[in-house]
């Protein structure tokens, strides 16, 4: 027995001792900004380019080479001026993936502008400028010559809005690596509009002919911009929930009107509260620190330093994706700041199994991360949504889903972005998408651990942190806040939207939501649960933490907490199967706005040959997958069609809640309920740690209500 035993320790040794021999190892390759692309890639001798580590791994690999490989990257600043590109040849495997990093704590940052001397700012002498500033800022503006550096692509402003294309930005000014803000007035507010004359074409109701609008304005302001030959206005001009910016073609300071060169989606309006504007771009308007004006004719960049020391100046030029993944299995970038572009920073396509981990992504014109095809930025695709699909490019992509809500945009599976941070991003965050709405299939691509903020500085309504679409993607322990429009805008199926901590959202506007869906009721399957919602929205608009807009159906919702969610922290806008339970609601004027839409004003959605049948019929809804996986759709039109149905609200807490709901009882069911107004059944109420004591009277008043685990919500400490 013994010498069995001692043969079989034996085997397992040697085996091991095999394997241990045999294992593959790791390639090390160095990238500096003070190495060479004649160099081996060594630590003493680097790199200078990622384009040689990469075309140096892949020769490794045409030779038979199956090790994995890791590039760090010193620290520095690496200019992009045409983005780096991965393709299939460029990837790894699942045993041997190819990782880019930064080499232990050194800060790296991959940029698309460039750096201009500090002492090439210099003090404004020309007379004619100087009358132009406001005086108490004559002697604190400065100015570099632009064009006596031989910079001259100062790029182009475009409209930008609600309906409108994700454009790259013009060229944009970054000081002490924050973003500066096109010279404005007013500087931090809006003002109501005046009497419209004419509203403009309106494209949404068929009349694409171009025609800008015309309105009075109610200040004396304007007077000082006679000289200013390219003003533009942003501002909400009809809808609460469509932000808008164009071009002012006329200022007529007599008749104090503005006549804009470009329509807006609905045409002009006044007398609403949030009907407002401001103007931008206008070298008369820099009197605050960290405002500029770029005069594109001659060249000249002008601008009020921030407060602190002037240490950098940062001008964005690449208007390419700074990184590109098309095709590149097992590839992951890692401890990279990306920043200071006029686009997206990085573009992924067919992806499968990359990683983006504890990256920085600041300063872009556009947003951080596409995931998937877009649609070419055209005239008609932004008429119509009908376009041509196109990699690398985000386009209209969102005016042509709702035209072709199947539309599947190779955007790959298992891709996680995790642990990083997004903010001063000109349009959203993240477009998450994945899987294939006609089969079901998921992408399970995840968003983790990721913090958004300050994400909308040039499109302020529709574009979200995270834009989510495709089947069975995740979004997860994100904390997202100081957005002027939504968190989180979905479309799609079988979503994860779980432990996310979501504050100080949709703080502009009206008729918006947090998270926010709708007008598909093929969209099933969705699941938000273990987030926390928190002072939504603002004084003078409607807002919700969750949005469940025209007839949105099949959503989820469990284990949340709303606190100061909003005007009505849900709206259920006339869908059927959205099931809230296990939730608490806490000091919210109301918890739940239902209404029976399709029966009223958008009852032409459910009408033969209607919006809702189209959506419905592009995914075989009678059919499998669609008929297995949700067995109500099927029976959509047979089924009392436009009275929302099966809305399940039960076993939620409401403390200091005003009103549950303001609905009818047919719209809903309102199962068993808790009403409380004791607030001692927080850990911390004050603190807003609303977490149940053991002792809390809710589990005795409702034993079957399960303990949320909010301790687990937000982000995560790595």
């Amino acid at each position: 027995m013994n010498k069995k035993m001692t043969r079989f320790c034996l085997s397992v040794f040697f085996l091991f001792v095999f394997k241990l021999l045999s294992a593959q190892k790791e390639i090390v390759f160095y990238v500096s900004n003070a190495g060479k692309d004649s160099y081996p890639g060594t630590f003493a001798k680097p790199f200078a380019t990622i384009q040689r580590a990469k075309a140096a791994i892949k020769s490794k690999k045409n030779k038979g080479d199956k090790n994995s490989f890791v590039v760090f990257i010193r620290g520095g600043n690496y200019f992009i001026s045409s983005g780096i590109a991965f393709d299939s040849s460029d990837g790894g495997t699942k045993e041997n993936p190819i990782t880019y990093c930064a080499y232990k704590n050194e800060s790296v940052h991959f940029s698309g502008g460039i750096f201009i001397p500090v002492n090439k700012a210099v003090p404004i002498t020309a007379p004619s400028i100087l009358k132009r500033l406001d005086a108490s800022a004559q002697q604190k503006v400065l100015q570099v010559n632009l064009k006596a550096l031989g910079i001259t692509n100062y790029g182009t402003i475009y409209p930008k809005g609600f309906g409108r294309s994700y454009t790259v930005s013009a060229m944009e000014l970054f000081c002490n690596n924050n973003a500066m803000k096109l010279a404005r007035w007013p500087n931090d507010s809006l003002v109501p509009m005046g009497k419209v004359l004419d509203p403009g074409s309106i494209p949404r109701n068929g009349d694409f002919s171009h025609r800008g609008g015309v309105f009075k304005y109610n200040s004396d302001r304007p007077l000082r911009w006679s000289q200013a030959k390219d003003i533009w206005i942003s501002g909400f001009f009809r809808y609460g929930y469509a932000d808008d910016a164009v071009e002012i073609a006329k200022l007529d300071t007599v008749a104090q009107t503005f006549t804009t060169a470009q329509d807006t989606r609905y045409g002009f309006e006044s007398g609403k509260i949030f009907q407002r504007w401001y103007a931008f771009n206008l070298l008369e308007e820099i009197d605050a620190p960290g405002e500029y004006y770029i005069d594109r004719k001659a060249g000249m960049l002008y601008f009020y330093p921030p407060q602190e020391n002037l240490k950098t100046i940062e001008l964005s030029l690449t208007e390419a994706p700074l990184l590109v993944l098309e095709n590149a299995p097992f590839v992951q970038f890692k401890k990279i700041t990306f920043e200071c572009a006029r686009g997206m920073a990085v573009y992924i396509e067919n992806g499968n199994n990359n990683v983006i981990d504890s990256c920085v992504f600041r300063n872009l014109g556009s947003m951080a991360i596409c995931m998937g095809k877009g649609i070419e930025a055209t005239e008609e695709s932004e008429k119509t949504g009908v376009g041509k699909p196109a990699s690398r490019a985000v386009g209209n992509l969102f005016n042509y889903i709702y035209n072709n809500t199947v539309f599947y945009r190779n955007a790959g599976n298992n891709c996680t972005i995790s642990n990083s941070e997004i903010y001063n991003t000109g349009s959203g965050g993240i477009i998450l998408s994945g899987g294939n709405r006609l089969t079901l299939e998921k992408g399970n691509n995840l968003v983790y651990n990721c913090s958004f903020h300050d994400f909308n500085r040039l499109d302020r309504s529709y574009k979200a942190a995270i834009n989510i679409d495709g089947v069975g993607n995740i979004i997860r322990n994100c904390e997202i806040y100081n957005c002027p429009g939504s968190a989180i805008l979905m479309h799609g199926n079988d979503h994860l939207i779980e432990y996310n901590h979501i504050h100080h959202a949709v703080l502009d506007g009206d008729d918006m939501g947090a998270i926010y869906y709708g007008r598909d009721p093929s969209e099933l399957g969705n699941k938000i649960r273990y987030n926390f919602f928190h002072h939504m929205g603002n004084p003078h608009g409607s807002i919700m933490s969750v949005y469940h807009d025209d007839g949105a159906c099949g959503t989820e919702v469990t284990g949340n907490v709303f606190y100061k969610a909003g005007s009505n922290a849900v709206m259920i806008g006339g869908g059927n199967d959205n099931k809230y339970s296990n939730n608490i609601f806490i000091d919210c004027p109301v918890a739940f706005h239902l209404d029976n839409r399709l029966m009223g004003w958008a009852k032409n959605l459910i009408e033969p040959k209607g919006l809702f049948e189209q959506r419905l019929q592009a995914v075989n809804y009678k059919q499998p997958p669609y008929a297995t996986a949700y067995p109500l759709i099927s029976n959509y039109f047979e089924d009392k069609v436009g009275l929302p149905k099966r809305n399940f609200i039960e076993k939620n807490v409401f403390v200091n809640v005003k009103m549950i709901h303001n609905g009818k009882p047919e719209w809903s069911y309102i199962g068993r309920n808790l009403t409380l107004s004791d607030k001692g059944n927080f850990v911390d109420y004050d603190h807003m740690d609303f977490q149940l004591k053991k002792s809390s009277e809710i589990f005795k008043l409702m034993p079957d209500f399960k303990e949320i685990p909010f301790e687990k919500i937000g982000l995560v400490k790595e």
